[in-house]
């Protein structure tokens, strides 16, 4: 006999639950569970029987998938909210009874947690984590700058900053800089790492007014997030340039806005680590070698004396390994590699079975990384920023494309550890972003007054570009975004500036389109003058030969004028204007080719649905190609006006 189903014990019923049904599963609040879900990547579903899943309710209710409720319940993170919820209750109890020395126990004790667990569960590999990096550095660069406030800390303005300047020196050091775009919202910078494409947002140095209307415990909680995995990242991306992470901060130059000279990178030799003399070094070593349980090549358990006698022949200078002393046991490196890929959060998958496979990828990579690396434009060259110029922004291009610390220069309002001074004679290349009275008699020495833009396009362009154009006071150039494929816009038919088709070798066109434009125009102002000797009945009809009403005022206001003549040369001038017009309308209205008449058959084939489907990718490229034509009038209409100023 078959088993009858019950209803809601199968299907989309027992697959999805709702956000209420959760958060009594896992006894929490909706801010708890949200924090929750944002830590652990977990997002609403939309089931397709909305019906069926919400057990034959159609109120609009927000659903999940069962089995990640069920994976939440297993969580570290949500027994600490527990404890912080009983914490918090103690300390509370403790205030309301005035026993502030118990309330500052309680306090020195909170409970933590950490989000290292987190990490590795959603990001295996480390490119995974890359991947995910844009976000989490857009986020951390905008509470970089935002002012403090009573939801966000100083402490976390200042561990975001940091974090960002550890990003800039890692991307400076290894030049994967790629593109750098100036827009309304801040700064695109663009870096490859390890061969993932990295783009983050950094917002101009204003003074900002934070919004009332905005959710900040949602954001700490992805901040919270973020600020864990680049920690992770750049532990990584360090430790593969042999750096110590994190690096040492000098708080003296920290404090005087020093900026990327505050940070002290240490490099991590571990030669120089394992020729110590030092006995208690060799003791920690031996004692970690033992508590790793390295074996010996026979299988035997790998002594602490074993290990001193080891690291003592390692550390003599000018020993063979030929010369060893056999008596001695040899350290299994794969019992080695085996023990580290314990501590590796971020090693691919696929590298984890064999060592030397393993050796083999990372060499590649910065083998990689190191042949498409940016190239030395500003090696050669002395910059000094001005003040009113953003000096974190023009440093990190500069230095990312080959220019020296000790080449770059600043005003002292904008921070110490400036290494070139305002009078310098080597300065080559004067930064300023405002109009200067006789800049050129100012400074002694040869320098070259640029606008910062000249930094960024040459950045982009990959070459230097004439200084010329960019002087104080100038018109820039227009910014062309480095992000925009023109040749493949130009290809689809879409809007390409003239200075793009100029550097696509497309610049004969543009001169042939202006040049059509100007006779277009002489045209237009030749019969402009001839109609204002004309009449202006006869010249709305002109305009307009399709209006019978305005061929009949026409000839009311010829035969007024100059009789039975001026009327045949006005019914001359309709007849020839009429198709004319026409002809041009029916040029519009091209008759269909065999191919067009193909398609047209082909359409009436189509079902309903794809016919709208079909006709929607029709309109979005009429939309572009009318997006086009606007772009190109607006170009034209400026040209003019810079013409007639």
């Amino acid at each position: 006999m078959a088993k009858i189903k019950k209803r809601g014990e199968s299907g989309a019923a027992k697959n999805y639950i709702t956000r209420n049904q959760a958060l009594k599963k896992l006894q929490v609040t909706l801010a708890e569970f949200r924090r929750l879900c944002i830590l652990k990547g977990i997002f609403p579903r939309q089931p397709r029987h909305i019906k069926r899943a919400n057990k034959g309710s159609t109120a609009p209710t927000t659903f999940y998938y069962a089995k990640d409720i069920a994976y939440l319940m297993h969580e570290p993170v949500l027994q600490a909210f527990r404890d912080h919820k009983a914490f918090a209750k103690k300390v509370n109890r403790a205030i309301a009874r005035r026993e502030w020395f118990a309330a500052k126990n309680l306090d020195e004790n909170r409970p933590q947690y950490r989000l290292d667990h987190i990490i590795k569960e959603r990001y295996p590999t480390f490119a995974d984590s890359l991947r995910d990096l844009d976000d989490a550095l857009s986020m951390l660069f905008l509470f970089a700058n935002i002012p403090s406030s009573q939801s966000i800390a100083p402490e976390i303005t200042t561990h975001c900053a940091r974090l960002c300047m550890e990003w800039q020196l890692y991307v400076m050091r290894t030049r994967s800089l790629r593109k750098v775009f100036l827009s309304i919202k801040g700064v695109y910078f663009q870096a490859v790492v390890h061969g993932q494409e990295i783009t983050w947002l950094v917002p101009y140095m204003f003074a900002q007014q934070i919004p009332t209307d905005v959710d900040f415990r949602v954001m700490m909680t992805f901040l919270e997030l973020y600020q864990t995995m680049i920690g992770f990242v750049l532990f990584k991306l360090y430790s593969e340039e042999n750096l110590v992470y994190p690096p040492k901060l000098d708080e003296v130059k920290d404090d005087q806005g020093a900026g990327f000279g505050s940070l002290i990178l240490t490099p991590a030799n571990a030669e120089v680590l394992l020729k110590e003399q030092d006995g208690h070094r060799v003791d920690e070593l031996a004692e970690a070698a033992a508590s790793n349980a390295l074996h010996r090549n026979d299988g035997k358990k790998l002594s602490a004396r074993d290990v001193k006698r080891q690291i003592a022949n390692l550390s003599r200078s000018g020993t063979s390994q030929d010369a060893e002393d056999d008596t001695i046991p040899a350290i299994d490196t794969n019992a080695i590699v085996d023990a580290q890929d314990d501590t590796d959060a971020f090693v691919p998958q696929a590298s984890k079975s064999n060592p030397g496979d393993r050796l083999t990828t990372l060499g590649e990579l910065q083998e990689t990384q190191s042949v498409e690396s940016a190239p030395m434009l500003f090696s050669r060259y002395v910059f000094y920023i001005s003040r009113e110029c953003p000096r974190s922004v023009i440093e990190f291009v500069l230095r990312s494309f080959g220019a020296l610390p000790d080449n770059i220069g600043w005003d002292p309002v904008a921070g110490s550890g400036s290494q070139v001074d305002e009078n310098d004679e080597r300065i080559t290349h004067h930064i300023i972003d405002r109009p200067v009275d006789n800049f050129h008699a100012k400074h002694a020495g040869r320098r070259v007054y640029v606008q910062p833009q000249w930094v960024v396009d040459s950045a982009n362009r990959r070459t230097l570009l004439p200084t010329d154009p960019y002087q104080p006071g100038h018109a820039l150039p227009p910014h062309l975004s480095p992000f925009v494929d023109d040749r493949e816009v130009a290809r689809r038919g879409g809007y390409v500036p003239d200075e793009a088709n100029e550097a696509m070798g497309l610049e004969t066109a543009a001169v042939e389109e202006d040049e059509s434009d100007q006779d277009e125009e002489e045209q237009n102002s030749a019969s402009e003058k001839e109609d204002d000797n004309t009449r202006p009945a006869l010249q709305a009809m002109l305009e307009d030969p399709l209006d019978a009403g305005l061929l009949e005022a026409a000839e009311l206001e010829a035969e007024s004028v100059g009789g039975e003549d001026a009327l045949v040369e006005v019914r001359k001038q309709y007849t020839a204007a009429r198709k004319a017009a026409q002809k041009k309308q029916r040029a519009k209205q091209p008759a269909l080719t065999e191919e067009a008449e193909a398609k047209d058959m082909a359409k009436t084939l189509l079902s309903n649905k794809q016919r709208k489907l079909y006709n929607r990718i029709g309109n979005s490229a009429s939309k572009v190609d009318q997006e086009k034509q606007r772009l190109v009038a607006k170009k034209k209409q400026l040209t003019r006006n810079k013409a007639g100023k």
